[in-house]
């Protein structure tokens, strides 16, 4: 799938995730940002868990077009999550670059150990 000219970079997840934290103060009756953070955690987190369901109805369906808008959306509200623990995206993209050339499988045991650690089993 071909990204527009210009677009498709780490820049436009930083104006979006400024966009966001610019809406989170404005009047929740003119904001969608605003409305929902103002419902309070919860509802960001429910939004999250109904769009990463749609996710997976369009990758059964296998609609390219539609799986596109629908991860765009996981992606939107995931954000406005992180904004409320005061996080960004390039908090995320930190996390994959540190992960970048590790096996997932070693990556998944030495999370798995470090719970255990930490967990003091």
């Amino acid at each position: 799938m071909n990204q527009p000219s210009g677009k498709g970079n780490d820049d436009t997840l930083t104006r979006l995730a400024g966009v966001i934290v610019a809406r989170r103060a404005a009047d929740p009756a003119t904001s969608y940002v605003a409305r929902l953070v103002a419902k309070g955690p919860d509802a960001v987190l429910k939004k999250i868990g109904e769009e990463a369901t749609e996710v997976v109805m369009a990758c059964k369906d296998g609609d390219r077009q539609r799986i596109v808008a629908e991860v765009a959306d996981l992606w939107f509200h995931t954000m406005i999550a992180l904004g409320e623990h005061g996080l960004a995206p390039r908090d995320v993209v930190a996390e994959l670059e540190r992960r970048e050339g590790q096996s997932g499988l070693e990556e998944f045991a030495a999370r798995k150990t470090n719970t255990r650690e930490a967990d003091g089993t």
